[in-house]
């Protein structure tokens, strides 16, 4: 099977919608707004995202961004989300976005494409970790207490 690995179209609209509903599943998080980050994948331009696509059905996404790394001076990708259909797993779709990513980052000059993901992710890490090399940094979140002004700021529709 042949992966092909290319932008993502707004023909892909319902298929990226369902395999992001998939991701979020997986993390069991909630679903966004996937109007809004539909917006800002195909409009805006605050994330790119790169389908895997199989016999012409998309079986993958993957969501990266650029980013500033001033300690090493330079740039590199942020890959927010990689999602494979579970039915397409072990079918190369997954090494395909993140080799695609490779190559981009090369064309970019990016120095790094980087990512995280949950610990407890092992069939994902056995293909990251052929892939990449897992890194000893402790990633933490600090959520942050809206202020009123904050909280009457509302993002653009």
């Amino acid at each position: 099977m042949a992966v092909v690995v290319r932008p993502v179209a707004d023909k892909d609209r319902e298929r990226w919608a369902e395999l992001y509903r998939g991701y979020c599943g997986f993390y069991e998080v909630p679903v966004p707004d996937l109007d809004l980050l539909w917006r800002r994948l195909t409009v805006e331009g605050q994330l790119e995202c790169f389908v895997a696509e199989i016999d012409g059905e998309v079986v993958g996404l993957a969501h990266v961004r650029e980013f500033v790394r001033p300690l090493e001076g330079d740039r590199a990708g942020f890959l927010d989300d990689l999602f494979v259909d579970a039915s397409r797993r072990g079918s190369g779709a997954g090494a395909a976005l993140l080799e695609h990513l490779s190559s981009l980052a090369a064309e970019r000059g990016w120095g790094v494409v980087t990512w995280i993901t949950g610990a407890d992710n092992h069939n994902a890490r056995r293909l990251y970790d052929r892939l990449a090399e897992a890194q000893p940094w402790v990633t933490y979140d600090m959520t942050p207490t809206p202020t009123a002004a904050a909280r009457d700021q509302r993002l653009p529709e």
